[in-house]
């Protein structure tokens, strides 16, 4: 076999193959295997049909077809691995020319990861806010915490604000109740915006017993999106009372003995999940440096479908499960379609571009993934999905996704060592030092998994 590559683009090449006849002589025999067992010829024992016969009677064209449908994804990987090329995505295949007893000649035009080089990236420099608790945020977490642990009693007046009715509910579109549009004995504290809009006005001013009816448009369900003429009933109205701020509260809704020991442990807690959404906005912010610095042509067949993919999972997957279709979504979000496919492209170009750079980085730094680094992002990722860490790995593993796993890992360690030779200064003008190398691989990790989501750019992972 003999084989050529012209490159089309950066992105796209064409291989042009001959391959002598005799090279396909096993794939000739696995077709004349292959058609003795699905035909059957008088005179002849099922699978001992000789060959002749079964050119005369099913015709050498039919023979050859199979011959060469079953050779070429031998001889096009051949190709591929003897040009050293890092494909993507599923080959345009052509025969040029097939000659029985001579040759077979194809060409195999296919996307190709671009070449990419990485500049010094030790001078990149970003700006993050500042840590910064104040004791209006310690306030405001501790009478978050003593909302939790308010107690209700039931009170004879009409309801208001901050009350919880316990309330009966049927909706109506055109006059018809909804099988899924009937609800007693909701428990809803006004003002909390949890249920129907309109509600609150609906219900203030009611005392047990009474009821009112109103106007809404549905938010979910099977008339999600239409007004309904929705019916409450009130059966209860109840008074929430919060509990004094002392160090009685302190022990009776945490494990600490006074009041202060739980300002001191809340502003640590605000202070940590400041650290998290630092260092995250640093990793954000040297991913953006990183990839202004970087030249990065990307394959149109890909961004295709990689737009493609977004769309399909927020349309099928996500909105689906708001009970919202796309027109509803933008209508919520304020946007037109075409604002929509503008921001959906640009998400897919920065993810494949992303990916293409710290593929480069991985095996620039030789970066490998180890079991414990795989496990730990598959506990992480199984959290988020709501999943269990076993009903995760089973869905990965069964989706063939497991590499998928491995390149996020990795993709998270070579922006790690790019985060770690950056500088990273906060709002007051202080270095920012990103010293738990663990957490910055876990929190990078995380943040290229956002920005590459849906991505199927990568063809080649590295090794787990």
């Amino acid at each position: 076999m003999k084989s050529a590559v012209e490159n089309l683009n950066p992105t796209r090449v064409r291989l042009t193959v001959e391959v002598p006849f005799e090279e396909l002589k096993d794939s000739l025999d696995a077709a004349y295997k292959k058609i003795n067992q699905q035909v059957t010829v008088k005179g002849f024992r099922k699978g001992k049909i000789p060959a002749r016969v079964i050119d005369q009677r099913f015709g050498r064209g039919a023979v050859l077809e199979e011959a060469v449908n079953d050779a070429l994804p031998k001889f096009y990987t051949e190709a591929v691995n003897e040009a050293e090329l890092n494909v993507l995505g599923q080959p345009e295949v052509d025969i040029t020319e097939l000659k029985d007893g001579e040759t077979l000649n194809f060409t195999a035009e296919v996307d190709v990861r671009p070449a990419i080089e990485i500049p010094d990236y030790s001078g990149i420099e970003v700006e993050v806010d500042a840590i910064e608790v104040s004791d209006e945020d310690i306030e405001k977490a501790v009478e978050e915490l003593r909302e939790r642990f308010a107690s209700t009693s039931p009170v004879e007046r009409a309801a208001q604000d901050g009350d919880v009715v316990t309330i009966d509910l049927e909706a109506k579109v055109d006059g018809e109740v909804l099988e899924d549009g009937v609800a007693s004995d909701v428990s809803y504290t006004i003002g909390s915006g949890e249920l129907l809009e309109g509600i609150d006005e609906a219900v203030k001013g009611l005392e047990a017993g009474g009821g009112t009816t109103f106007t809404s448009e549905l938010k979910g369900g099977s008339a999600a999106g239409k007004e309904a003429e929705v019916t409450v009933k009130v059966s209860q109205v109840a008074a929430r009372e919060l509990p004094e701020l002392d160090d009685d509260f302190a022990q009776l809704a945490s494990e600490f003995d006074t009041l202060d020991e739980l300002k001191a442990d809340s502003r640590k807690r605000l202070e940590n999940m400041k650290e998290y959404d630092q260092a995250t906005q640093a990793q954000e912010r040297v991913l953006e440096k990183l990839l202004e610095l970087v030249e990065v042509p990307v394959p149109e067949k890909l961004l295709e479908d990689e737009i493609n993919t977004r769309k399909h999972n927020l349309e099928h997957h996500q909105l689906g499960q708001m009970g919202l279709d796309l027109a509803k979504y933008l209508e919520i979000q304020g946007k037109t379609e075409e604002e929509w496919d503008a921001e959906t492209k640009e998400a897919a170009v920065k993810g494949i571009k992303t990916q293409f750079v710290l593929d480069e980085l991985v095996n620039k730094e030789k970066l490998n993934v180890n079991q414990e680094e795989l496990t730990e992002h598959l506990m992480r990722r199984a959290a988020s999905s709501g999943m269990s860490p076993d009903q995760f790995a089973q869905a990965v593993v069964e989706g063939g996704q497991v590499p998928m796993l491995v390149g996020e890992v990795a993709r998270g360690k070579a922006l790690a060592v790019v985060v770690e030779a950056a500088t990273v200064k906060d709002t007051n003008g202080e270095i920012v030092d990103l010293d738990d190398e663990e957490d910055e691989t876990e929190s990078s990790t995380e943040v290229v998994a956002g920005v590459t989501d849906g991505d199927e750019a990568s063809e080649e992972k590295p090794e787990a």
